[in-house]
């Protein structure tokens, strides 16, 4: 018989449409790992129905938190983002000195670089989609909706206050709500009685966990129930190693006894910190991390199977899957590909983008001239603190971007171009100085100037399993010429992997000047010169 598993906010397997159709696969459907090579990092999965919703970090970027969705656990597609806008501190907005004027009468400034939306949770309860999520500075918040696509509730503090982490709620059988969170700096784990409608905790919680010898680095914790045990699935050993370990206990209060489910390899030496999730027919997998330097923390997916009331994860050694059979979902379900090139040529950004901190909607259109991404130019000196940055993940084992820039409405001072775009950020681009548009490449603010450009190029970048960037560029879209050196890609920026990116700033007093964005075109193959 098998087991009813109670999800932190739902009677998971007990949802509504489930799908009718057979859930047995041809015999020799398999997938493999990874099956998002991208950085989808922390991620949390539920099931309702028959198809599975993830999100996972996104920290500083806005719009926050993204809602992926998928029929078969294994392809995926971005449906939207839970945070329009990141509202919790002015600094997400990027203040600071755009002009001189600006540097003399609104001196504030300042990032949030790394901070931002940690580790959130998704549940499914009594009918709403419900998302918790920590920001390291200003504590625990927590958002809802009817439909995961949006529009998803604006933030409730559920927890005021700094140094909080990876909340999830849970509701029990009788009603009851909780949540489970750790603290920055990795433990220990925290648990509170929660109101029912989940947007306040009752009490000041009680420890559940924390052994440092045992359990170090303890963080990311997920709360199911099964058969009648409480469990606590939490990943130890730090960002890029450790196993991943899961405490039971038949009081949700504890005392938990610990395992480690999931044991690292020479090769994936992180896998750890995700969601439990089974299809209909009861079949269990885990969606974790793994960190891969400057491709960030990508997402793999192991099988679960359970032996003596612990989910012993991925193969017969509890080591992670390089390939298994697929999941037992019915053969006609869909298959979803992620977003990444888009024409311009909607109303809206594509899913796939998301700006470095909130962007100054009056410096960026799709409609003043449509079918192109119009970028107008802020006073910044260096692009880490030039706002309208406009990125996406970066795709491995193999990605090529290029894109199409009008550079005729560009003014002295003003930079712009294709960036790979973190703590050390690269690109190829442009540079109008003495009414001069010139190829430019830059590393770490240090610019090379090339020969002048025309009024509309190209530039690409194309990053490989070396994780090193190579810059080219064209003036006609048939040949491309290097420039640049080719730089080896930190291996990892705020918590996040490098990312493929549009900008345009100024050095000048006052901001002016624009760029024309035709298209960005990814693809996975290495391009010919």
């Amino acid at each position: 018989m098998r087991s009813s598993l109670v999800y932190s906010l739902t009677l998971a397997l007990a949802l509504g449409g489930a799908t009718s159709a057979t859930a047995t696969p041809p015999a020799n459907r398999q997938y493999a790992n990874p099956i998002i090579w991208a950085d989808y990092s922390d991620p949390d999965v539920i099931r309702v129905g028959d198809r599975y919703y993830m999100v996972s970090s996104s920290f500083h970027l806005s719009p926050g938190i993204p809602v992926l969705e998928s029929a078969d656990l294994v392809t995926w597609r971005i449906i939207g983002h839970v945070l329009p806008r990141l509202p919790f501190d002015p600094a997400y907005d990027m203040p600071g000195p755009h002009t001189l004027t600006d540097a003399i009468s609104k001196p504030i400034g300042g990032t949030r670089y790394a901070s931002g939306t940690w580790a959130p949770s998704i549940r499914h309860h009594a009918g709403k989609f419900f998302v918790y999520v920590a920001t390291p500075d200003e504590g625990i918040f927590m958002m809802t909706a009817t439909d995961p696509r949006g529009p998803w509730s604006a933030p409730i503090q559920v927890i005021a206050g700094p140094g909080l982490e990876d909340p999830c709620p849970f509701w029990d059988d009788d009603g009851s709500a909780w949540l489970i969170h750790g603290r920055v700096g990795a433990g220990p784990l925290i648990l509170h009685r929660m109101s029912a409608d989940g947007t306040r905790v009752l009490d000041q919680g009680i420890v559940v966990a924390e052994d440092r010898q045992r359990l170090p680095v303890l963080e990311g914790p997920k709360l199911y129930k099964r058969d009648g045990y409480y469990y606590i699935f939490a990943p130890i050993g730090g960002v890029s190693t450790g196993p991943q370990a899961v405490g039971r206990s038949r009081r949700i209060t504890g005392p938990y006894e610990w395992r480690d489910v999931l044991l690292p390899t020479a090769e994936v030496k992180g896998p750890h910190q995700g969601g439990y999730v089974e299809t209909p027919s009861g079949q269990g997998w885990f969606v974790h991390f793994n960190s891969t330097g400057a491709f960030g923390r990508i997402t793999w997916l192991e099988p679960v199977r359970w032996e003596d009331g612990w989910p012993m994860m991925g193969d017969a050694s509890n080591r992670p899957v390089a390939s298994a059979a697929a999941p037992d979902v019915p053969a006609s379900s869909p298959r979803f590909a992620l977003q990444a090139s888009d024409e311009f040529s909607g109303r809206r950004l594509g899913l796939q983008w998301q700006w470095n901190h909130n962007p100054d909607d009056r410096r960026w259109s799709l409609a003043d001239r449509p079918g192109w991404l119009r970028l107008s130019a802020g006073h910044a000196r260096y692009l880490t603190h030039a706002r309208n940055t406009l990125t996406q993940m970066l795709t491995g084992p193999q990605m090529v971007a290029t894109t199409r820039i009008d550079l005729r409405r560009m003014a002295d001072g003003q930079r712009a171009g294709l960036t790979m775009f973190g703590v050390r950020p690269t690109w190829i681009g442009a540079v109008r100085e003495g009414g001069v548009t010139r190829l430019a490449f830059a590393s770490e603010g240090v610019e090379t100037l090339g020969e002048p450009l025309p009024a509309t190029a190209l530039f690409r970048v194309e990053v490989g399993p070396d994780q090193r960037a190579h810059y080219s560029w064209s003036a006609d879209g048939r040949l491309f010429f290097p420039f640049g050196k080719a730089l080896q890609l930190a291996p990892f920026s705020w918590w996040r992997g490098s990312r493929p990116g549009l900008f345009t700033f100024t050095h000048a007093p006052s901001p002016a000047g624009s760029i024309d964005v035709d298209w960005v075109r990814i693809s996975s193959r290495k391009e010919k010169k």
